[in-house]
């Protein structure tokens, strides 16, 4: 995609799309009133070029872009504390959120809390807690995804770690979503190939537990099923080729259909990787990747006859609930995710109080199935043993 390719959409934000199009970050922050934003990363990004870059173009468009990236791979309240402090000790008036999930829900959640007298924690996605936030305290945010798995660029989310409670907490409120979203493939092209791999599988389990869900929400589906689509036609070329512009931008797209549509809700995979990422602190794509076809088959009896139909839409060979099953086998295999969670070095000595967690998590709400908690333990048993 060239720049005479570049397009924008404004679904469910504003979203700019295309090959270099974060050279445009000087012109967007001061359209948004940002003269000294806080670039926010993770300390993996923080070292590389391509972030030195960006903040040298800030500087030299006249802004003031100090740097925070004192954050973990499954970002804590702690973390989002001393981010808070960072952009008040600055004097920032914005923030970017420049890299993968981890970043992107810090960065959110950081913009939400820099006005708020309230701790982090009241803002949990739990009944009316959202009305609690005083608007006018929020910082605007600017989105720049480099990896295509999480979609936070367009959620309303941000997933945090307690880790006094070892929980994934939600922190919700309609306008954490960033106004501006910038998927722009060349910052992504440095993304090794498992990573790459990890996070294209998350995108996939987002649209796939949307599509699966029982809410009602045929918006939602739609953009499930072409997000799906994109996964299996763009992810193996991305892990092979890491600087295939195309593949990147349409895992990048389809990353944020996948966050777009679950609207819809998500479901078991979602329900266990959370708790399985708070306690063992693994990456939550590939925890997903993991549980996938373990979740496929516990759900099998509500959800046959739908992953039939997308089995079709995906022109796999004999469209069957079988059929996608192992084309998700396949694909796992091929991009070298594990099969089992004990590969991951998660055991079984803790699956009752996973199984606990679970059955809590606000993803299960709307899995196919209602499981309970003790039902939650088996599935994540034999996700670790590897029986399915």
């Amino acid at each position: 995609m060239s720049q005479s390719d570049w397009v924008s959409w404004n679904y469910p934000t504003a979203i700019k799309v295309g090959t270099g199009r974060q050279r445009e970050m000087p012109v967007h922050c001061k359209a948004m009133m940002m003269r000294s934003p806080l670039v926010v990363t993770d300390p993996g990004l923080a070292a590389l070029p391509l972030l030195t870059d960006a903040r040298q173009m800030l500087r030299d468009a006249g802004l003031r872009a100090d740097l925070f990236s004192q954050i973990k791979g499954n970002p804590t309240g702690h973390n989002i504390d001393d981010g808070v402090a960072a952009y008040r000790a600055g004097q920032h008036d914005g923030v970017i959120a420049f890299g993968g999930g981890s970043a992107l829900d810090a960065g959110k959640a950081i913009a939400l809390m820099v006005g708020q007298n309230r701790p982090l924690w009241d803002f949990e996605d739990v009944g009316d807690n959202w009305t609690r936030v005083d608007i006018a305290g929020m910082a605007p945010v600017i989105a720049v995804p480099t990896t295509a798995g999480t979609g936070s660029e367009v959620g309303r989310v941000s997933v945090i770690t307690d880790e006094t409670a070892q929980l994934k907490r939600f922190i919700f409120h309609p306008k954490v979503m960033p106004p501006l979203v910038i998927l722009d493939p060349e910052v992504t092209v440095g993304l090794p190939p498992m990573l790459t791999a990890a996070t294209g599988m998350d995108a996939l389990s987002h649209s796939l537990e949307a599509y699966c869900s029982p809410f009602f929400h045929p918006l939602a589906v739609g953009v499930a099923i072409e997000g799906m689509r994109l996964v299996k036609q763009w992810l193996p070329t991305a892990v092979r080729e890491g600087g295939n512009l195309p593949a990147r931008l349409h895992m990048l797209v389809a990353s944020t259909m996948g966050a777009t549509a679950f609207q819809r809700g998500l479901g078991a995979m979602h329900a266990l990787a959370h708790p399985l990422g708070a306690v063992y602190d693994a990456h939550h794509g590939m925890l997903n990747a993991v549980l996938m076809p373990y979740v496929l088959k516990a759900n099998e009896q509500v959800i046959a006859e739908r992953i039939t139909a997308l089995s079709r839409y995906l022109d796999l060979p004999n469209p069957s609930f079988a059929s996608f099953l192992d084309f998700v086998l396949q694909m796992r295999e091929e991009l070298g995710i594990p099969h089992t969670l004990a590969a991951l070095g998660i055991d079984d000595r803790q699956v009752k109080r996973i199984g606990v967690m679970a059955f809590a998590d606000p993803s299960a709400g709307t899995n196919p199935i209602p499981f309970t908690a003790d039902e939650y333990a088996e599935l994540c048993r034999r996700s670790i043993v590897g029986l399915l």
